[in-house]
């Protein structure tokens, strides 16, 4: 599907991004791979040229430092001469509300999850022009809706969402294609690397199975296999679309139903299998449940 195509990914040391890699050099792609952790780069390169004609390179690099990244694209032209798609991946994850978080704060993860993709992407273009090729924006279900605790970050990755429209616009008479996926909670480090220990990771994981509609947390190859459909000819006639891999998570109600005390209307005790019930009934029933 990827045969003769140059990919080149950010965040491609770990979860998503490494996932991604894989799945590109399984259906031929080569491939610059950057990220922070040159261990763990080289060890995803090492599983993609596994594939018989993969090549890769790898780029040690700081997305908030623009040199970097003018170095990634340097490098990544120098080596393939071309580039035909970009995956935006790479980013960061803190927690905090509007009085407990801080502008260094803010201010670190617009510079990773929105001022680098604003960056890499404006010196790619000229590159993607060329092979008329596309770019795949990797955003999150914080984009789409508010979650507690995320607010720097919720506001990221609805800007990145608009981003992803805004410039599929703009780069349409270009012919390149610029989509963007939504996932929900993925098993991944991100969390632990946010600042949970093992403990709270799996609990947190473990939670997510029951605020996702399909009973689970979803995997990096999931979310692997949809950023490919977005950037194959599969989808050539899709740009500007931001698609939600979250196992309907999308589709619910807020979490803070789901997570109130025994004083608000829906417990955690209470799961979505309940909820189900309720909504089966008719609409009397619901209204006395949430107490309307």
């Amino acid at each position: 599907m990827f045969s003769g195509k140059v990919v080149l990914i950010t965040g491609a040391s770990s979860g998503i991004g490494a996932a991604t890699a894989v799945h590109f050099a399984d259906h031929g792609a080569s491939l610059a791979l950057t990220g922070r952790n040159a261990r763990n780069l080289e060890k995803v390169a090492q599983q993609c040229e596994e594939n018989d004609g993969v090549k890769t390179v790898t780029i040690v690099a700081d997305l908030t430092v623009e040199d970097d990244i003018k170095n990634i694209v340097e490098q990544t032209i120098n080596t393939f001469g071309k580039l035909d798609i970009l995956i935006n991946n790479a980013g960061i994850f803190k927690t905090g509300s509007l009085e407990e978080s801080s502008a260094e704060d803010f201010d670190a993860i617009y510079s990773t999850n929105i001022r680098s993709v604003y960056i890499l992407t404006k010196l790619v273009v000229p590159y993607l022009e060329k092979t008329k090729g596309n770019i795949v924006n990797v955003s999150s279900l914080a984009g789409l809706r508010p979650l507690p605790g995320l607010l720097a970050y919720c506001m990221s990755k609805a800007a990145l969402n608009q981003f992803t429209k805004c410039i599929a616009m703009e780069l349409a008479p270009k012919q390149i294609r610029v989509n963007c996926v939504n996932p929900g909670i993925i098993d991944t480090d991100i969390f632990k690397r946010a600042g949970m220990n093992n403990e709270e990771n799996n609990q947190y994981l473990e939670r997510g199975k029951v605020i996702h509609p399909l009973g689970r947390v979803g995997q990096p190859k999931e979310v692997a296999m949809s950023i490919a459909f977005l950037a194959s000819y599969q989808a050539s006639f899709t740009t500007g679309e931001t698609l939600a891999i979250d196992g309907g998570r999308n589709n619910t109600i807020s979490e803070k139903f789901i997570y109130a005390d025994d004083t608000a209307h829906l417990t955690y005790s209470r799961t979505y299998k309940e909820l189900e019930t309720i909504l089966n009934n008719d609409l009397t029933d619901m209204a006395k449940y949430f107490g309307q």
